[in-house]
């Protein structure tokens, strides 16, 4: 059923004729490994989790075998988790002061990992919500890739809920063009056909695939 439903996106993605490849990234926070494994023996090798002591449990003993397995870190990130974070995450899609980036680089250098990381971008400039403000974006890019050198390759928008996201998404495909970065994090499984018009390179994809959480 769960590899069924990932075919269904898979291929609602290519019937959108994007231009360069998408991944999807399966989100796969509180669902067990039991309820993932399907998709994993599958080949299919991206997940996203949330929390990163949840992750710990979950995955470190199958990455240890399944060395393809890259996993994303699409939640809130505090600095003081930066060190697990580090060690247990690939790519981190919310990387969104310099707090934080300042954890990750010094914690990333001490076991000598080289992290892929997307740029969170408030863009609806809400309060309750994480991501640097737009007016902020420059300098803090420039900090992230010339002063620690983090390896940033994107921008990530999670756009305001109940409003139409297409606008937050083609607002966040310039800005990301205009730092020339390659790739895209925007896109879940309400508005993923959506952002992939809009040249999205990764979409967050939970119960689409998974199924409702509990």
């Amino acid at each position: 059923m769960i590899v069924e439903r990932f075919n269904k996106i898979k291929s609602n993605i290519l019937k959108q004729q994007p231009t360069r490849p998408v991944k999807i990234v399966a989100v796969s926070k509180t669902f067990p490994l039991s309820h993932i494994k399907p998709l994993i023996d599958y080949g299919h090798d991206h997940f996203g989790e949330n929390k990163v002591q949840e992750c710990f449990s979950k995955w470190t003993e199958i990455k240890k075998v399944n060395h393809n397995l890259k996993l994303h870190m699409i939640g809130k990130l505090q600095s003081n988790k930066a060190k697990n974070a580090v060690e247990i995450f690939d790519y981190i899609h919310s990387l969104d002061n310099q707090k934080l980036a300042d954890a990750l680089e010094k914690n990333q250098k001490k076991i000598n990992k080289n992290l892929k990381y997307f740029i969170q971008v408030n863009i609806g400039n809400e309060m309750q919500k994480s991501g640097i403000p737009v007016h902020e974006l420059d300098p803090f890019y420039n900090y992230c890739t010339k002063e620690i050198n983090l390896d940033v390759i994107g921008l990530m928008v999670l756009p305001p809920n109940e409003i139409n996201s297409k606008k937050y998404f083609e607002e966040l495909y310039n800005l990301n063009n205009s730092l020339a970065l390659n790739e895209l994090s925007m896109g879940m499984s309400s508005d993923y056909l959506d952002a992939i018009k809009q040249k999205s390179t990764f979409v967050r994809i939970g119960s689409l695939i998974f199924g409702p959480r509990n």
